[in-house]
């Protein structure tokens, strides 16, 4: 029986989210943020998934380091287009708080991984 890999689940729903969040603002016209947003949500798991294959424990801790700061800038364009009101506040936090759960859940594991 495979072991459940919850941040590689996660992830992955989270791009699934993201791709859907890019479709909507495009409807809205809204092409520049919504890019970014686009590019930094779905690299959050490419990047885990990239991980899986680490050559060594230090290049592990580098991927998800790297997954690390594409969650928080993710974190940055949702923010910012939630002040300006290009999502709602329903989408903001649906989204938010599970861009929070992969930024703790990342945090967590590098921080088990650097202390084994």
């Amino acid at each position: 029986m495979e072991k459940k890999n919850v941040i590689k689940e996660k992830s992955f729903e989270f791009a699934v989210e993201i791709v859907y969040l890019y479709k909507v603002l495009v409807d809205r016209r809204e092409f520049i943020l919504s890019r970014q947003l686009l590019r930094s949500g779905t690299s959050i798991g490419a990047n885990v998934r990239e991980a899986e294959q680490a050559e060594s424990k230090a290049d592990f801790i580098h991927k998800l380091a790297i997954s690390l700061k594409e969650a928080n800038e993710t974190e940055y364009w949702l923010d910012l287009l939630f002040e300006t009101k290009f999502i709602n506040e329903i989408e903001f936090h649906t989204i938010k708080v599970k861009n929070i759960e992969i930024l703790k859940l990342l945090t967590s594991i590098i921080n088990t991984s650097k202390s084994k």
